[in-house]
């Protein structure tokens, strides 16, 4: 979660949840390439939006876990590792 683009009224800058950036490097990640794009502002992706969900399964991809994977909680009932996201398979190359 990073901040807001503009200063509140005690000029500090609220919580934004709208964009994250995020630095991804190694497990066959390609190098020197920017993913998505944001408004003018920096407060709303305009171009590939992507969840932390998505960032989740992205690395789950990479480290060669299926992201579908179920764990047993203590009751032994199965929870997942991710709920939803799709891995972002554009950033390998």
């Amino acid at each position: 979660m990073g901040r807001t683009p503009q200063a509140n009224d005690r000029w500090g800058r609220n919580h934004w949840s709208t964009l994250f950036p995020a630095v991804l490097a190694g497990g066959g990640i390609r190098g020197g390439i920017a993913y998505g794009a944001s408004d003018k502002d920096a407060a709303y992706p305009i171009d590939r939006p992507t969840s932390p969900e998505d960032l989740a399964t992205t690395i789950y991809h990479a480290l060669g876990i299926d992201h579908h994977l179920q764990l047993p909680d203590p009751h032994g009932r199965p929870v997942p590792i991710v709920n939803g996201g799709q891995p972002l398979t554009e950033l390998f190359g």
